[in-house]
């Protein structure tokens, strides 16, 4: 038994509800937000999704680490989650493409962490009580008093009021490459972008430009784009004053435009709605979303914990015309995405490029690339 596995670790949250288990990763402390995943798979994409910046993951799958960590599936250039708490860790990874164990990695990159606690009881209580701000402790700082370890979590940052996408955006441009044809041309703008978003759009022929989250109008024209994306990311969307501000001017420049996730946060305020905090948000590969549309009911990854506030029960006027719901969560009716009706907008809140899945809702690219395609032909 090792030295980690001998010592003790624990779990604060700010109700002062405690769990106590054994360290996972690097030893020491930390606090965020305490927040449950669903997914049974795809554990290293939600360990580096920057939308968990500042959250303390609590993954509700018993068994993690099983297949190690490879270097191929990471959605970023590190680890992004504030601390990790798992049930029952792997003893050591089996898969082919693992090249480390899943504990060494939070060690090297100082994830701290817990494992051994009842993932399903802290579940419960989150589900109950809502997200809440929580502290994990091990090695020595496990051997603090309660009331100490309680008082560091009730003074650490809410999420509520964080505006966090500047500290997870990239900090210059650059190009992913379109695979095979050049067609289009896209800024993206990074809020907390995931690798494999670009990659989908490249996929389809288009040329994808990441821009910084304080990009301009002026730098979205100089690279000539045929359409403008927004990307998931962390915080609160009503403190994200400069996006909101660049997609209005997207809007009335009647550049295509298509949101994930925060983007989609980011249209509903550009066009006048509000947002909300959900009592412990949707995060996980399995939420039911319905295309109102269609009727077809698609299986979806989510990751957030804020949702758009807009009338449900029909189109209503904006600032850039006619809006609507396009898609509800059918476990309890948040809105999902926005239609523009007026100008060449849509957006969706859950994930079309979701790795390691599901796929249902990757036609959302081609339907990007389409509208981009028809307004570039409508220009000429």
């Amino acid at each position: 038994m090792s030295a980690s596995e001998r010592s003790e670790a624990v779990l604060v949250l700010e109700d002062g509800r405690t769990w106590r288990g054994r360290p996972y990763g690097a030893l020491g402390s930390t606090v965020g937000e305490a927040v449950f995943a669903t997914g049974m798979t795809g554990y290293q994409e939600t360990l580096t999704d920057p939308s968990y910046h500042r959250q303390v993951v609590v993954m509700t799958a018993p068994h993690i680490g099983n297949t190690g960590v490879n270097d191929d599936d990471d959605e970023s250039r590190r680890i992004w989650v504030a601390g990790y708490v798992v049930r029952d860790p792997a003893r050591r990874a089996s898969n082919w493409r693992s090249r480390r164990e899943l504990a060494d990695e939070l060690v090297a990159q100082g994830v701290v962490g817990i494992s051994h606690v009842d993932t399903r009881s802290i579940t419960r209580h989150l589900r109950e009580r809502g997200a809440m701000r929580v502290g994990v402790f091990s090695g020595p700082d496990a051997a603090r008093g309660a009331e100490d370890l309680l008082a560091e979590v009730r003074a650490a940052r809410p999420m509520a009021g964080a505006s966090l996408c500047g500290e997870v955006s990239t900090s210059e441009p650059y190009v992913v490459a379109a695979v095979g044809e050049r067609r289009l041309r896209v800024a993206a703008i990074d809020l907390g972008i995931k690798a494999m978003t670009p990659r989908r759009m490249a996929e389809r022929g288009i040329e994808v430009h990441v821009l910084p989250q304080s990009a301009t109008m002026d730098d979205v024209r100089a690279v000539g784009a045929d359409g403008v994306f927004f990307s998931n990311g962390p915080g609160d969307p009503a403190a994200s004053a400069h996006p909101i501000e660049l997609l209005r001017e997207v809007l009335d420049a009647r550049l295509p435009f298509f949101g994930i996730c925060f983007g989609n946060q980011m249209l509903g305020r550009a066009l006048g709605f509000g947002t909300y905090k959900l009592g412990y948000g949707h995060r996980g590969i399995n939420q039911p979303v319905l295309d109102r549309a269609t009727g077809r009911v698609e299986v979806t990854a989510h990751n957030h914990g804020f949702a758009v506030d807009a009338p449900a029960d029909g189109p209503v006027g904006t600032g850039f015309g006619r809006a609507e719901v396009s898609h509800v969560c059918l476990n309890d009716g948040v809105v999902e995405g926005l239609r523009c009706l007026d100008v060449p907008a849509f957006s969706v809140q859950y994930h079309p490029e979701a790795a390691a899945g599901p796929h249902d809702a990757a036609h959302l690219f081609d339907r990007f690339a389409d509208l981009m395609a028809a307004s570039k032909e409508g220009r000429r």
